[in-house]
């Protein structure tokens, strides 16, 4: 249920992110699902990847600064407010998300949603409860 998402300092400069995706091109890391925050100066670049520390090791090498952390994706169905169940379940049970993001599902009647949230624990447990679909991280990683 939890799985390992790879953050990455990335100064804004030219060609730094074309130098990680090569890194991990180089390395057989596939990405499965990303998100950039940036500022003017540097971004935060979010992974998910099939081998995360394989990505760790290789990014490391090569002097990156990078780290895992410990995320969960949930399964949702694709229309307007599925989303919304999810977030409220977490909402009223008092969890607060960091942030989110979201990738393409083969499957067009749901969306695979990244969330980082306070307690990964207590998430897991109350969306369980409300029988939302949690993502093992091999069904990530190996899609």
């Amino acid at each position: 249920m939890i799985m390992k998402q790879l953050s990455i300092f990335v100064e804004n400069k030219q060609g730094r992110l074309a130098e990680i995706t090569e890194t991990l091109a180089k390395n057989s890391v596939d990405i499965r699902a990303l998100s950039i925050a940036d500022t003017t100066d540097y971004g935060i670049l979010r992974l998910i990847v099939n081998k995360p520390e394989q990505a760790l090791a290789a990014l490391k090498e090569e002097a990156m600064t990078v780290s895992l952390t410990e995320v969960i994706a949930v399964a949702v169905p694709d229309h307007p407010g599925g989303l919304a169940g999810a977030v409220r379940i977490l909402s009223d049970a008092g969890i607060g998300i960091e942030y989110m993001y979201a990738f393409v599902n083969p499957k067009k009647d749901t969306a695979f949603v990244i969330l980082r949230v306070e307690d990964n624990t207590k998430a897991i447990d109350e969306l369980k409860k409300a029988n939302i679909q949690l993502m093992r991280d091999e069904d990530i990683y190996t899609m």
